[in-house]
């Protein structure tokens, strides 16, 4: 498949087929995938593929409390989890909100399911220190997730790079064996998307680039 093609139709796929990924497949993925940049070419990078039924349920059941605290914030018009703006949600908002998301419902069918964790002893957190949230980090491990969605697409299939597992990363560890050294950075599923779409909605370029200066002149080409 060409290039553009793959980066322009690269979407967050959430429903899937019943169609199953062979491991040849699914193996050739992360075969791509592996390419990906990281600080230090030290390719941090850990990928549990989880097929017992049973665990996808756990790991699924672990990405409840995060998603109801997410949905209270969205339905308070806040911008969830945001390190910046504090939230306004109190508990007991969080408490009455009822998760129905059909990813986390019907987890166990999905075609394959990946956890991405990413080893924090050799990642260069250049921002360690700083008085905000770390976001550093994830250049040496998002890169990866990335190519494994590009690699997906290309072979016909597409998934959606998911984080709240790692609101519970202390049970998620349990579960997935992980050693303290490692944090939780994606729980992916792929699969054959139900429908593929072909036309995303992005902004264009002069939305976001400037020159010289955040408040600079729109880069336009």
């Amino acid at each position: 498949m060409d290039f553009s093609e793959v980066s322009r139709t690269t979407f967050a796929a959430r429903q899937f087929t019943d169609e199953p990924i062979p491991d040849a497949t699914l193996y050739r993925i992360l075969e791509h995938a592996r390419f990906a940049p990281s600080g230090g070419n030290r390719q941090g990078w850990r990928v549990i593929v989880v097929r017992e039924p049973a665990q996808r349920r756990r790991l699924a059941d672990l990405c409840i409390p995060t998603f109801q605290r997410y949905l209270a914030q969205v339905q308070a018009g806040e911008s969830p989890f945001n390190t910046v703006v504090p939230s306004r949600v109190s508990e007991a908002d969080v408490a009455k909100v009822s998760v129905d998301f059909p990813l986390l419902n019907h987890i166990e069918t999905v075609p394959a399911l990946l956890v991405v964790a990413v080893d924090l002893s050799v990642v260069a957190s250049f921002d360690a220190d700083l008085p905000r949230v770390g976001v550093i980090s994830g250049a040496s491990i998002y890169p990866f997730v990335w190519n494994l969605l590009l690699a997906a697409r290309n072979e016909g299939y597409g998934g959606v790079l998911t984080t709240f597992l790692a609101g519970a990363e202390a049970e998620a560890r349990k579960e997935l064996g992980l050693p303290e050294s490692h944090a939780v950075a994606a729980m992916v599923p792929l699969g054959r998307p139900v429908k593929q779409l072909t036309k995303l909605s992005r902004k264009p370029v002069e939305a976001f680039a400037t020159l010289d200066r955040y408040d600079g002149p729109a880069f336009t080409g």
